[in-house]
């Protein structure tokens, strides 16, 4: 039998991380401390999400320098961005089917 809940992907139940990709969803890209003051979280807690985006081909990183300073921007992959969108969809059909 199948759930209602099938297409919730479990790699955006964590709130930083549906956070990251509705950010990136909205932006071209955005650099580290950007979502890290977006997000109200420690520089530890947003690498460790993020990397674990990366690992799914759901975020990319661009690595560059301005002036000497490196900067580091994320974007949403098309994977991720087709993979968000279906689990925003089917979190809008769980709370479609509650009324």
């Amino acid at each position: 039998m199948k759930t209602i809940i099938n297409n919730l992907n479990k790699a955006f139940e964590s709130r930083v991380r549906l956070g990251i990709m509705s950010a990136l969803a909205v932006n071209d890209a955005l650099d580290f401390n950007a979502l890290k003051d977006l997000l109200e979280v420690t520089d530890g807690n947003l690498a460790s999400h993020l990397k674990a985006l990366e690992k799914e081909d759901f975020v990319g990183v661009k690595k560059t320098f301005i002036g000497r300073k490196p900067n580091t921007r994320y974007y949403i992959t098309s994977l991720g961005k087709r993979e968000f969108e279906e689990h925003i969809t089917a979190l809008e059909n769980l709370i479609k089917s509650q009324k």
